[in-house]
């Protein structure tokens, strides 16, 4: 079978369905709006009252995009996916590597949030005034170490859904 008719098979659709889509973009807007409501910086900056707003706001997106990637992998499990596009064997590799380079922080970015908060000693604080306590004993100097790595890769998830865009649109257009 050539990539072409494989294409075209009954059993692949030609596009991701309804769903699927849906729960694409809404992770994509979710990352953006945790990115740009982050606080960033210290550990004082960040726990500041002034930022608190901002900060749960945050936390409360986070932990959206954290349950969206849970529902995303489970929909993956049942849903027909279209076959990948003809492409140069290099694009094909450079596109899973992109593909699963983007699984992975959707992953991390929360829990290394999440772990890195409770280990200094702070509850995850969503909208509404809703706290959870940290389960662990509080290690400060991992907590912080995990704070930082959140930080990078919250940059490197940016840097790579970029990357990801660039590459659709050029297949899109050329």
């Amino acid at each position: 079978m050539t990539p072409t008719s494989y294409r075209n098979d009954a059993s692949h659709p030609e596009r991701y369905g309804r769903v699927a889509q849906f729960i694409h973009w809404a992770t994509a807007i979710l990352v953006l709006a945790a990115f740009l409501y982050g606080p960033g910086g210290s550990e004082s900056r960040v726990y500041a009252s002034s930022r608190d707003f901002d900060r749960h706001l945050h936390e409360t997106l986070g932990s959206c995009v954290f349950a969206l990637v849970i529902i995303r992998v489970a929909w993956r499990l049942v849903d027909r996916r279209p076959a990948p596009a003809p492409v140069a064997r290099w694009m094909g590799m450079a596109a899973k590597a992109v593909q699963g380079l983007l699984y992975l922080f959707l992953f991390a970015v929360p829990l290394t949030a999440i772990a890195g908060a409770w280990l200094e000693g702070h509850p995850l604080a969503w909208l509404g005034g809703i706290e959870i306590a940290s389960p662990f004993a509080p290690s400060h100097d991992l907590g912080a170490t995990l704070a930082w790595l959140h930080g990078w890769l919250g940059d490197a998830i940016l840097w790579t859904a970029g990357l990801h865009a660039v590459a659709a649109l050029y297949h899109q257009i050329v």
